[in-house]
């Protein structure tokens, strides 16, 4: 019987009849604000700009290799298994249908049709992928239909794997990383990475980077079972996943909780913006979650290291760059929100505008309340290019005797009202 390593190698080899390996590639900016090497893995330059075509392509290899007859082929997917099981539909020339969540982001559900042509058809079933993956099951069931899964099959953690056989390849000298950062959603690719990294006896730390708001491996290894979580936050759709994979889960459970790191949503966004700004390299959500988990380190725990950044994916939407620049600006104190109690009487408005600093821009002003007769409440959106500057702000408020309530930070509240 071959072993995971064999397999890996040979299905490194296989994938390289659609693309070449991608690059490991040293960011020198990074690598100064953190007082490391670090290396991106560069993933998002596959041909459908992220790992998930290697899982796909390797279930359809191996499974059309033990002969199976299956005239259909099903996946469920956020976006991004999506777009790598249509581009191999096409390749292998295999009829598929994809179901995605109503919520997926409609660049990703464009490239889907793009990539798998005449051979793809599209289903947007739920808000949520966990409700489009029990509807794929449920059409593979009565259609007779064979399901691609997106990472909780032993054939798609051993494509993924492919990521690790060339990191290992591809490290200057031959010497293993000593930290690699993995985002996690399904777990598909974290279970291939260490499996394979075990294997070689590397002495590799690994770093598990989950979205705050959807922390389903390190709830689950913190109870030492899968654990479903009751709701997810959506915003990192590709790692918005619910429950761990069961086949995933099997590799990652000796793993202490806190390997795995939570990437505040609002902090990605930065990085993102970061990312785009200073290098010119566009970022999903999911495919940043690697590269913000460093900043929980401090630059002595880095210094002297070489750490890997896997860059999951580049699939981003640039309508959703508005609402990113929002979270950002927020995470970073560059923008804030008030309610103002603010006084019907002329010469209001002038004198609240004589609080503000020069740097300070009123970004949005709307009443709430439009009947009032003596006060009225005020919505206000405030940028300015120095967090220290709403101390001042908040200190002439004071001063004048203004009634505000920052809530900047209150989700429920900014969630209704922004």
């Amino acid at each position: 019987m071959t072993s995971f390593a064999e397999r890996v190698s040979a299905a490194a080899e296989a994938v390289r009849s659609l693309f070449p390996e991608t690059p490991l590639q040293e960011n020198a900016y990074l690598s100064r604000k953190f007082g490391a090497k670090v290396l991106l893995k560069r993933e998002d330059l596959t041909p459908v700009r992220s790992y998930k075509i290697r899982g796909a392509f390797n279930f359809f290899r191996k499974a059309l290799a033990a002969g199976n007859s299956a005239e259909l082929f099903v996946c469920a997917s956020a976006g991004n298994h999506a777009q790598g099981f249509a581009y191999v539909c096409r390749h292998f020339g295999k009829r598929g249908v994809v179901f995605m969540p109503v919520t997926t982001p409609q660049q990703k559900i464009d490239k889907t049709r793009l990539f798998g042509g005449e051979f793809v058809e599209i289903r947007l079933v739920g808000d949520f992928f966990d409700d489009c993956y029990r509807a794929a099951y449920e059409f593979t069931e009565t259609s007779g239909a064979h399901m691609v899964p997106p990472f909780d099959h032993k054939d798609i953690i051993e494509g993924q794997a492919t990521v690790a056989f060339e990191i290992a390849a591809q490290m200057p000298g031959g010497r293993m990383p000593d930290l690699v950062a993995l985002p996690i959603g399904g777990g598909g690719l974290a279970a291939g990475v260490t499996h394979y990294f075990e294997g070689l006896r590397a002495e590799t730390r690994f770093l598990f980077c989950e979205p705050a708001g959807a922390p389903s491996l390190k709830e689950s290894l913190a109870e030492g079972r899968r654990v479903k979580l009751p709701k997810v936050d959506n915003f990192v759709d590709g790692a918005a996943v619910a429950e761990i994979g069961r086949e995933p889960f099997r590799h990652l459970k000796e793993y202490p909780a806190d390997t795995v790191r939570l990437v505040p949503e609002n902090r990605l966004c930065a990085t993102m913006i970061e990312m785009l700004n200073v290098e010119g390299v566009v970022l999903e959500p999911a495919g940043a979650l690697a590269i913000d988990a460093l900043k929980d380190f401090s630059r002595k725990d880095l210094r002297g290291r070489t750490v890997v950044a896997v860059v999951s994916g580049g699939n981003f939407d640039f309508e959703r760059l508005p609402d990113v620049k929002e979270r950002a600006l927020r995470f970073e104190g560059l923008k804030k929100y008030f309610i103002i109690r603010f006084p019907q009487r002329p010469g209001a408005l002038r004198d609240f505008l004589e609080m503000l600093g020069p740097d300070d821009d009123i970004a949005r002003f709307e009443y709430l309340k439009k009947s009032a007769r003596n006060f009225g409440s005020v919505l206000i959106g405030i940028e300015t290019k120095d967090r220290r500057n709403f101390e001042l702000l908040k200190a002439n408020f004071d001063a004048e005797g203004v009634q505000y309530q920052d809530i900047t930070d209150n989700e429920t509240l900014a969630g209704f009202i922004i």
